[in-house]
């Protein structure tokens, strides 16, 4: 067993092993990049479990266009936070974290060793460094905002966000209602924007000791699997999985259905567009997102950087290494 789930009162350069922090392998990198493949390959050799990081596969019914682990897939390696809420639930990074602390503390009890992987950069950071906080939710404000994304679109409170913080704004996704509406009810209960309370925060605790393994990969490729990725999902009964998730009374307005692919497809369910149109406009947004994520990880100083398609068995040698110091 990891000598930090130790009980014993052993002590490691003057401190109890039990109160060293757990050791935690964390894979991130773009959407599209093949977190998904990687990860199994690795955690089967390694004899982990993996942590959900993707903001959407959280949700119970959006299984295609999340390009959620298959049974199979989930067959050969215990996951936690897969389907862990309905889409009329949407979870905030606070949730997630004392959700994915939980599923952590829970597999390392077991001795088992513990990777996260994911490409939602904030979740990851407030995993390994904690979470600003902030005020607590202002009801009317938060009824405020909704009803003028509902009349106005959610661009609009995009809008709004970027003038009153231009930094959060370039964070996000535009069309994350969520927390564009958490950014400005931050705002106007403090009079500071959320981007300088976090950067006051600094995420300068440390959660648990990590290593952080980023995966790359040409633009120009990525972009190329991106595409190829959304025709498959298509193929693969994308559509039908919207109309059932809309036939269930969830809206494409609120999160998580708000995201990147089934509000496009939402929208050609709806007769706003056609099919085809539909499909351009998610491979360019997902395209987008890609290059935001990529922007967000390489501010990161502790990621160690490897190739895509051909750097399983460096993240292997990388993780093993890491666990087995």
């Amino acid at each position: 067993m990891n000598e930090v789930l130790h009980s014993r009162c052993e002590t490691v350069s003057g401190k109890q092993v039990s109160d060293l922090p757990l050791k935690v392998g964390l894979i991130v990198g773009p959407t599209g990049i093949g977190k998904t493949a990687l990860a199994l390959e690795v955690a089967q050799r390694l004899g982990a479990e993996i942590v959900n990081a993707d903001s959407r596969q959280l949700y119970r019914g959006m299984d295609i266009g999340t390009a959620k682990p298959s049974a199979a897939e989930l067959a050969r390696v215990r996951h936690h936070l897969i389907d862990v809420r309905s889409p009329g639930e949407p979870l905030d990074v606070a949730q997630f974290r004392s959700l994915a602390r939980a599923a952590i503390a829970e597999a390392a009890a077991r001795g088992r060793r513990v990777l996260v992987t994911g490409g939602s950069g904030l979740y990851l950071r407030v995993l390994r460094h904690g979470i600003f906080a902030g005020p607590g939710a202002a009801p009317h404000i938060r009824r405020e905002l909704m009803e003028s994304a509902h009349r106005h679109g959610v661009e609009y409170l995009y809008d709004e966000l970027r003038r009153i913080d231009p930094v959060a704004a370039q964070r996000l996704e535009p069309r994350d209602l969520y927390r564009i509406v958490r950014a400005i009810e931050v705002f106007r209960l403090t009079g500071v924007a959320i981007s300088q309370h976090q950067a006051q925060h600094g995420f300068s605790r440390r959660e648990y000791h990590s290593l952080t393994v980023g995966l790359r990969m040409d633009r120009e490729r990525l972009y190329a699997a991106i595409d190829r990725r959304f025709d498959a999902m298509v193929a693969a009964g994308l559509v039908e999985e919207v109309r059932a998730l809309l036939e269930g009374g969830y809206t494409p307005d609120a999160p998580p259905l708000s995201t990147i692919g089934y509000r496009h497809i939402a929208g050609y369910l709806r007769g706003e567009t056609t099919l085809e149109e539909a499909i351009a406009l998610a491979k360019r947004d997902t395209r987008r997102l890609a290059k935001r994520q990529m922007t967000w990880f390489r501010r990161d100083p502790e990621i160690v950087w490897i190739d895509a398609e051909s750097g399983a068995e460096q993240a292997y040698i990388l993780l093993a290494e890491f666990f087995e110091s």
